[in-house]
């Protein structure tokens, strides 16, 4: 797994991804694949995650996902 994010990361950053960009579309994804995994429930993303739930509801809104 390290070795795919490095390639990932020399992807991105070769193809002048910036930092900020990088860290928005790994938290909507992150966040994405830990909805489904908790069946969309915040509660159980919550824990998942280790996100507090007021900011894992605030980031969904922000992201423009959907519990």
């Amino acid at each position: 797994m390290h070795r795919d994010l490095d390639r990932l990361v020399a992807q991105m950053v070769a193809g002048g991804i910036t930092y900020a960009e990088a860290q928005r579309e790994f938290e909507k994804r992150f966040l994405a694949v830990a909805l489904t995994a908790s069946d969309g429930s915040i509660t159980r993303c919550a824990a998942l995650t280790g996100l507090h739930r007021n900011t894992l509801t605030r980031k969904i809104a922000e992201h423009g996902l959907k519990p």
